[in-house]
């Protein structure tokens, strides 16, 4: 019989299950979204790198500093090895083919002047020695043969509007270059990164060096990669190993896959929020819905239903919405997950069981335990309250709620303090400690929002009178009601205001930061992975008004068995230009500078000797000649150029320091002049470097405010829900004040005011957990750069003011409804 009544009341009221069922969908869609896309794109790299290393039985590279077998991890390039060894490999037997492979940094320069495709932060820009039977067949036109020319890869091609025989420019890491396109490669899906090929004698010459390869691919003659591998090996010189081809692919894949999982894990943080705001939307709807049906319920009670039956209807409603919301929100992931597939190059979606069955478990998990408080509540209408008009559910005390409330958040806050300070696992402690705080702060929330309410809502019943009052006593009423509802909006906006005031405190202090160690005129840094070729240092150091130009370099070493990465140059140059604070020693000399934490980690003073090893497998004992304060713009290695240069086959120069006297606008448009050839470098003062900071910072900032705006959606949604649900609780009190002559505009405005009052309790709530957020990871953040607080009161502001037009929009259906009620159906509803 439950069951039939279940049904019935779903049917009964479509509405209610329609607003119950979109928090669930929004929640369950960010999920479901995440999986398929985060799984459409791992099919799409391993496909990738199936075919980039399809018949590649061994590969032949450099051994990488660590010893581990994998491509250097820090700022150094992968050593090459000698192109003689391609001949020796052929004569193993068991090899089919030998081929020499070179890879470096090439961008092809756009019809517009700028580099085509992303910049440091997007896809490689790889440049390469064109092989025939290669991974990247012609399709249109000829393979290069001479200095000259290049082929390019036909969808970069199509996008920059190339075609065979155009001629344009080719940034590598010797600096710009006109060069005619001879020919169009199929490169496949290549996630955005760029493919120009060139002559294998170009290739070394521009990319690595002239008899050297980056690594040599092996084919086998029918024997095993194992044993190809083990033969080859005997022939290899130090410091050169062999790997099979499933290792190579293994090791590509890995590190994709280590970054698509944490992404992964990023995106469902996200949606899990999402869930858990919608988790507040759920238990309130149901409240409210139970509330409604008191009276129902009791009958069913003296008709002789059971408590557990009783439990069991409300809980089957729940399920109900959970598998309508979880069916929706899978279809309307798959959407969203399109949708971001088509923003990234598009191609059809991988749908596994995963996504599927997450989908259903969180959306009908959530759905049922938000649910169930309710439910149990339902099941203690006693029977007698059938013969009642004025039947309620009885309300607990709130002494019990605040006092279980404020021990939540001093856990919480205990929580998060001890993940901040690097204890346990950080992560995790500070997730579960926010967690606490909300539902600490949510649970206390009905006893804040009686005097909040009060003061935002005086203004209100001041300047509109009757509507103004009703609408702040509406709000007064039910504070578990209003809290529930806010509380849903204040999880959203204390996330964003957290992130926005870490970001605002980013900025601030990376402007502290290069005010205090930024002393140089300018620097001239490339865009991309190509450096700064000897040519132009030339010419930086030809502009008028430039008295040096120093070149900066960046390599990999390793110290006490440790590797670390290092920045080289001019010694003395770098520490008036960083503004280096000596604490032991000096700069003079040919010895290495370390700052003070590592030398403290390695027991290592200013006279030393440490034993250093290098990527080129070299190992050679270093002279510590000074020890410095802590520098974010250098780091905590500064190494003599010669050191560097004397273990690097391809020297890069990674940035110029340009001394000027002062930086001048005449001195800085002449260093502009003297690299506008190369669209990849850029001229920066102490100012442009602020703004380039900035715009990280804010991109970092956008992205995380973009992630949490679901939050903010289905608290919006709740507000609405809330409202409309009220307005149907109060049918014969809105059709009584109708009766006695309030108008259907006061009635509306009424609604508005209440929803507006409801929002702006909610996000002040939130902006104010959150500022102490952002407080707190400051501080614990200080010692590692973010040394300045700054609360950004402008864009909280706007988000207050945001808060206040969300409850305007909320408020439009529910007053409309409201507004068209039959005054005299509406006070005979019982």
């Amino acid at each position: 019989m439950m069951a039939k009544v279940t049904l019935r009341n779903l049917a009964a009221h479509k509405i209610r299950l329609v607003l119950t069922a979109v928090a669930v969908i929004l929640g369950v869609a960010f999920v479901a979204g995440t999986l398929i896309f985060t799984d459409t794109m791992n099919s799409r790299f391993d496909d990738l790198f199936d075919r980039i290393g399809k018949g590649v039985a061994v590969d032949v590279r450099a051994k990488s500093l660590d010893d581990k077998g994998q491509e250097n991890e820090g700022r150094g390039a992968p050593q090459p090895v000698p192109a003689a060894l391609v001949d020796t490999l052929r004569t193993v037997p068991g090899v089919k083919e030998a081929t020499g492979n070179v890879t470096g940094y090439a961008a092809l320069v756009g019809k517009d002047g700028k580099i085509v495709g992303a910049g440091q932060q997007g896809p490689p820009q790889l440049g390469v020695n064109y092989t025939p039977g290669g991974d990247n067949p012609v399709v249109s036109g000829r393979a290069p043969a001479g200095a000259g020319e290049v082929a390019v890869g036909k969808d970069v091609a199509d996008k920059a509007g190339y075609r065979v025989g155009d001629t344009t420019k080719v940034v590598t890491g010797a600096g710009p270059r006109q060069v005619r396109i001879v020919g169009l490669l199929d490169t496949g899906d290549m996630m955005g990164a760029t493919i120009t090929a060139f002559d294998t004698a170009t290739a070394q010459q521009l990319l690595l060096k002239p008899g050297y390869f980056s690594d040599i691919h092996l084919k086998s003659a029918g024997v095993g990669e194992s044993e190809l591998r083990d033969r080859v090996a005997q022939k290899l010189p130090a410091g050169v190993e062999a790997v099979t081809g499933t290792k190579l692919r293994e090791e590509s894949k890995s590190d994709v896959a280590a970054f698509m999982g944490f992404f992964r894990t990023m995106l469902l943080v996200f949606a899990l929020i999402s869930i858990f705001v919608g988790a507040f939307i759920i238990f309130n709807t149901f409240s409210m819905l139970v509330a409604q049906r008191t009276r129902e319920l009791a009958l069913l009670r003296a008709i002789g239903a059971a408590r557990p039956q009783i439990t069991r209807a409300v809980i089957g409603e729940a399920v109900a919405v959970g598998v309508v919301g979880s069916t929706f929100g899978l279809a309307a992931g798959a959407g969203l997950a399109s949708l971001l597939q088509s923003l990234n190059g598009g191609g059809g979606l991988v749908i596994t069981a995963t996504p599927v069955w997450v989908s259903y478990l969180v959306g009908i998990v959530v759905t049922v335990v938000s649910a169930y408080f309710p439910a149990r509540r339902a099941a203690k209408v006693p029977p007698v309250a059938a013969m009642r008009d004025d039947v309620a559910l009885p309300q607990r005390s709130l002494r019990i709620r605040v006092a279980l409330g404020a021990l939540l958040t001093l856990a919480g806050a205990g929580l998060i303090t001890t993940g901040l300070t690097g204890a346990g696992n950080p992560a995790a402690l500070v997730g579960v400690g926010a967690v606490l705080v909300f539902l600490g702060v949510a649970m206390l929330a009905p006893v804040i929002s009686v005097p909040v309410v009060r003061v935002l809502g005086a203004p209100f019943a001041r300047l509109l009178g009757t509507p103004g009052r009703l609408a702040q006593q509406n709000a007064l009423r039910n504070p578990r009601r209003t809290a529930a509802t806010a509380s849903a909006l204040m999880i959203g906006l204390a996330l964003i205001t957290t992130v926005n005031v870490l970001g605002a405190s980013m900025s601030a202090s990376v402007d502290e930061e290069i005010g205090k160690q930024f002393g140089a005129d300018y620097i001239v840094t490339p865009t991309g992975a190509g450096g700064v070729s000897a040519d132009e240092v030339k010419k930086i150091s030809a502009a008028r008004g430039v008295r040096s130009a120093s070149p900066v370099y960046e390599g990999d070493i390793k110290l006490g068995g440790k590797r670390m990465s290092y920045v080289a140059g001019d010694v003395a140059t770098l520490v008036r230009a960083a503004r280096l604070k000596m604490v032991q020693g000096g700069a003079a000399g040919d010895g290495v500078l370390l700052d003070k934490e590592i030398a403290k980690d390695r027991g290592l003073t200013a006279g030393a000797t440490v034993q250093a090893a290098f990527p080129d497998g070299a190992s050679a004992p270093l002279r510590v000649a000074g020890v410095y304060d802590k520098s974010d713009l250098i780091g905590g290695i500064l190494v003599p150029r010669q050191v560097y240069q004397a273990h690097t086959p391809r020297p890069v120069v990674d940035s110029v320091i340009v001394d000027a006297g002062g930086a001048t606008a005449a001195t800085k448009a002449a260093l502009k002049d003297a690299v506008k050839d190369n669209p990849a470098l850029e001229v920066q003062d102490q100012s442009v470097l602020k703004d380039n900071a900035h715009k990280q910072v804010d991109q970092f900032v956008t992205f995380l405010t973009i992630m949490l705006i679901m939050s903010v959606i289905i608290a919006a949604v709740g507000v609405v829900n809330t409202l409309a649900l009220s307005v149907i609780e109060r049918t014969r009190e809105i059709g009584l004040l109708r009766a006695i002559g309030i108008s259907r505009r006061q009635l509306r405005r009424m609604i508005r005011v209440e929803s507006i009052v409801i929002a702006v309790f909610g996000a002040l709530l939130g902006m104010g957990i959150g500022v102490a957020f952002g407080a707190a990871l400051q501080t614990a953040l200080k010692d590692q750069g973010l040394g300045v607080l700054s609360v950004p009161f402008g864009t909280l502001t706007g988000y207050l003011v945001t808060a206040a037009v969300i409850g305007v929009l909320a408020a439009l259906w529910p007053a409309w409804r409201a507004g068209r009620m039959d005054v005299l159906k509406a006070i005979s509803t019982e």
